[in-house]
């Protein structure tokens, strides 16, 4: 039996303070990393570099391009756009960019695309995934931006960013008013899905906005973010505990493993085309698990984080998949 000693003290008590009048406000703090021109440049070209085997388009980039959880900036969106994209959407249930730090950002990524940079490795971002066999700047995006087009997207982030604009910044729940079924090419996100609380209508909701044939590429992050001293610690808090741990704050964890992703993708028709997990040894006894967890399987236990890329099955795939399954259960 696990004494409170072994939770995360410091977690329960952030928890309380956030239950307190006013006490949400101090979670407001950004969430770091995208506020860097080079950081947003690494991931949105490692997503790029990852998905372009399964772009069944052609050409350097998807048209229509969703971020969910674009943090502090805008940065991969706008470097979606310099690659290309037609169109950036960006969904966050928490607006943190401002029309400032991207002007300064956009300032930044054109220098970077325009010198055909490298792509920061591991030694200048350890802790960011995926991980690519080569980090040179990728031979099928064109190194040269039309001034006309810098001269688009910078009016984009100095006028309204709704969706009449070639960037459109929304709410969760004002997304199903900007984007309509399938219209979108490509949805990605950075270490954000193990922030959501509701991933069934997350999924949902990809798969409607998703053309046929379109891709999503996600970085997922399992590890307790700081809630507990062991990696996968979040794991081990009961039901009650982590309410408290969570308390007012605006987004946490939702602690699914990696296994409930997989099954959300492919329940909302998603073949999965690409997989790729990084796995750390847990410490964790099965009788340490709070009860929900304790069926959960050795490989998720030592699964710290994930990289999945799923394709949108058309229609007709689907028809054909029903058949075969159908076919192998008779006689």
């Amino acid at each position: 039996m696990l004494t409170i000693a072994a939770y995360g003290i410091r977690a329960i008590l952030e928890g309380g303070l956030s239950l307190l009048p006013g006490g949400v406000r101090l979670f407001h703090k950004g969430t770091r990393g995208s506020d860097s021109a080079r950081y947003c440049y690494s991931v949105w070209l490692r997503h790029l570099v990852k998905t372009q085997p399964f772009n069944d388009m052609g050409g350097s980039c998807p048209g229509t391009v969703v971020e969910l959880g674009p943090g502090d900036s805008l940065g991969t969106g706008l470097a979606a756009l310099l690659c290309g994209a037609e169109r950036y959407v960006a969904v966050d249930a928490v607006e943190h960019a401002c029309a400032e730090r991207n002007l300064r950002i956009l300032e930044a990524l054109t220098e970077l695309f325009s010198i055909g940079a490298s792509i920061p490795d591991q030694q200048e971002f350890p802790e960011v995934k995926p991980l690519l066999d080569d980090y040179a700047f990728p031979a099928f995006v064109p190194r040269t931006l039309e001034p006309e087009r810098c001269r688009a997207i910078e009016a984009a982030f100095r006028g309204r960013l709704d969706e009449k604009s070639l960037v459109t910044y929304v709410r969760p729940n004002e997304a199903r008013q900007a984007l309509s079924p399938g219209s979108v090419d490509l949805i990605f996100s950075q270490a954000v899905l193990e922030h959501v609380d509701d991933l069934r209508t997350l999924y949902r909701n990809c798969s409607a906005w998703l053309r046929p044939g379109g891709l999503m590429s996600h970085q997922i992050d399992f590890k307790s973010h700081g809630t507990s001293h062991e990696w996968n610690g979040h794991w081990v808090y009961p039901d009650a505990v982590w309410r408290l741990i969570r308390g007012n704050r605006p987004y946490l964890l939702n602690r699914e493993p990696c296994s409930t992703h997989l099954r959300l993708l492919t329940e909302n028709g998603f073949q999965i085309v690409l997989e790729e997990r990084s796995r750390v040894p847990s410490r964790l006894q099965r009788g340490q698990l709070a009860t929900r967890f304790r069926e959960m399987s050795d490989q998720d236990l030592i699964t710290a984080g994930v990289y999945v890329v799923g394709r949108k099955v058309k229609p007709e795939t689907r028809f054909v998949e029903r058949s075969q399954r159908g076919s192998s259960c008779v006689g």
